[in-house]
């Protein structure tokens, strides 16, 4: 059993026996309600990069014929601020596979891609109380950010909000698909700088700063990888300025279930409600555009109160406990 890693443009044929194991996986852990990966979105993740990041992608083969038996996705961020940890975006051994050593090869391997590469500490999103949980707690990872999936069910929540709400005086409504138009694109990049007191639990990574280069190159990054990004923000006129904005993005322009992204409202406009206006007037341009997006999903951290009022408010009900999981990387062995 050997691990390989993707060339940086793979092959339909990796694609395809990458997406296999992901999909695997997901059916075999999650609850049917919870829709798996699309092969658009595995397409896109694999030959398109994170803004600013480099990405290697490692691959078990399949013991027995063609395809492979476990895949991994290791990030590793470019900026100073972060030069000492990465991410782990994806880590799946098919079922078939399961207890006899892919998944620790994988784990070997990126952990010594970790070691080479100066890293100290490493975080991976994971689903609580399943097998990725016991794996990653055998190798030393500790939850360090509880948090959950909660999802809303879109039609429910327009038929319980009808109107979008009416805004304080000196705001206004703007939308947008896709890029940030470029008359907005400074003043949307100061608001993505206030995401930098969101709650990030015991994490040894630091917000990213963002210039308009910066949102611009994220956006572009979901389009080329396949997928649809939406936006909704508040301007507030009197120094047209971004007060709050909210964005939601489909990885597949077929997928039925969207994920919630960043929704931010700056320091010197909270406690008007414009979170909840912000998320509300998206949820309505996303009924008009999206005609067959049928819920919306988001994470959120368990100490972050105000966004987990702002979603009850608007329908958005509890899935399943999920954590950032995060380990340290000092040299040595790969782990049981």
């Amino acid at each position: 059993m050997t691990v390989t890693r993707l060339p940086a443009d793979p092959t339909d044929a990796d694609v395809d026996h990458w997406h296999a194991v992901l999909r695997a996986a997901h059916l075999h852990d999650l609850a049917d309600s919870v829709p798996p990966p699309s092969r658009t979105d595995s397409a896109g993740r694999l030959r398109k990069p994170s803004a600013r990041t480099r990405t290697v992608h490692f691959a078990v083969p399949a013991a027995e014929g063609a395809g492979y038996d476990g895949v991994a996705t290791l990030v590793l961020f470019g900026e100073a601020d972060n030069r000492h940890t990465a991410f782990v975006d994806a880590f799946a051994v098919h079922p078939r596979a399961r207890k006899h050593g892919a998944g620790s090869l994988l784990w070997g391997a990126v952990r010594a891609e970790l070691v080479a590469d100066g890293r100290r500490s490493v975080s991976v999103l994971v689903e609580n109380g399943g097998p990725g949980e016991e794996f990653a707690r055998a190798r030393g990872f500790v939850n360090a950010l509880p948090l959950a999936w909660y999802v809303q069910d879109l039609a429910t929540a327009l038929d319980d909000h009808p109107e979008r709400s009416a805004l304080p005086a000196g705001y206004a409504y703007a939308h947008w698909s896709g890029v940030v138009p470029d008359p907005l694109a400074d003043v949307f990049a100061r608001a993505h700088d206030d995401m930098a007191d969101a709650p990030v639990g015991e994490l040894e990574q630091a917000a990213p700063a963002w210039d308009a280069a910066r949102v611009r190159a994220a956006a572009r990054v979901v389009e080329e990888r396949g997928g649809a990004i939406h936006t909704a923000a508040i301007l507030h006129t009197a120094t047209d300025s971004v007060a709050a904005y909210t964005e939601v993005v489909l990885r597949d322009p077929a997928d039925t279930r969207a994920l919630q992204y960043d929704t931010v409202v700056v320091p010197a406009h909270r406690g008007r409600g414009l979170g909840r206006a912000v998320k509300r007037h998206l949820m309505g341009v996303l009924a008009a555009e999206r005609p067959g997006l049928r819920q919306i999903a988001t994470t959120v951290a368990d100490e972050n109160g105000p966004m987990l009022a702002v979603n009850d408010r608007l329908g958005y009900r509890r899935e399943r406990l999920v954590g950032y999981f995060q380990a340290t990387v000092p040299p040595g062995p790969a782990g049981p």
